[in-house]
């Protein structure tokens, strides 16, 4: 059931990216050919999927959320194509494909994800009838500070001078609430926004969604010491290599067991005023720590 929600979503929104990407023409097609070969590659499209199901159990329609779907994952390819270069993490592989600036070059990788950055914003400001501009502009405000030096680039930034350090787990767990888990609690944020939600039922998607991304990271550790690169489509153990800190090398692999069931059972009691129309966000919250990529 799951996962043909999940597989639904997902072929909702890149059908939705390529049919907006295509749409798109400069004086570089370059640019946009590393544009379309980052965004269009595959993966979980997890974040899109919350997107959608926050709209959905808040009751809202799909089409007021398509903009918000596809903004989130052009930000996400754009951290990727940037986590993956030679001044960061100088990964070869992602998704089982050679990295941005493999397939093109380094300087049209970084211009990718630049481009890919700000086409979010022109996405998520196309006026919609559907959403009010005030809540539009909240949107817009909810994914520049997930986005930035509060969220995610702070904690890209913590992660690479974390290495080769021992972090505390207030710390570790600090890094990832900004790196991991701001996009996926953002996603659900303007699903719920697209839908008009109440206060009760965003904070109810909160308190969700910071279970269901610490949960995501501490999986996604184990899946570096545990996982195989066919797989995975990145190297395995790349960050064991790196000296990177994470949660296994902290706390212990059995401990993190341990935890992802308490946190699956946090994500899930978030959701209990949301009754039935929640199930399926809390399914995925089992299948994050059930994943084996």
């Amino acid at each position: 059931m799951l996962m043909d929600v999940v597989q639904a979503h997902r072929q909702r929104v890149e059908a939705e990216l390529e049919r907006l990407i295509t749409q798109r023409t400069s004086i570089e097609p370059r640019l946009q050919a590393a544009m379309r070969y980052s965004l269009l590659n595959g993966g979980k499209r997890l974040r899109p999927t919350l997107v959608y199901l926050a709209a959905e159990i808040c009751g809202g329609a799909l089409n007021p959320a398509d903009s918000a779907a596809c903004a989130i994952e052009a930000v996400h390819s754009y951290s990727l194509v940037h986590d993956d270069l030679p001044a960061m993490d100088d990964d070869e592989l992602r998704r089982g494909k050679p990295t941005c600036h493999i397939a093109f070059d380094e300087a049209t990788a970084i211009l990718a994800g630049d481009a890919l950055l700000t086409w979010a914003f022109e996405l998520i400001s196309e006026p919609c009838i559907d959403v009010q501009p005030q809540t539009q502009l909240s949107m817009v405000r909810a994914l520049a500070r997930a986005a930035g030096d509060l969220g995610m680039v702070a904690g890209q930034a913590f992660d690479l001078n974390s290495v080769g350090k021992t972090l505390t787990l207030a710390q570790l767990q600090n890094m990832h609430a900004a790196k991991t888990g701001a996009l996926i609690n953002l996603a659900l944020e303007l699903g719920a926004l697209s839908a008009n939600a109440t206060e009760e039922e965003r904070d109810a998607l909160r308190r969700y969604g910071q279970a269901l991304g610490l949960a995501f990271q501490i999986k996604d550790d184990l899946l570096d010491i545990e996982g195989d690169t066919a797989t995975l489509g990145k190297p395995q153990g790349s960050d064991m290599e790196r000296n990177k800190p994470t949660y296994p090398a902290l706390v212990g692999m059995e401990q993190c067991r341990l935890w992802l069931e308490e946190l699956r059972k946090e994500a899930v009691d978030a959701l209990a005023s949301f009754g039935s129309k929640a199930d399926s966000l809390r399914e995925l919250a089992q299948y994050v720590i059930d994943r084996d990529r």
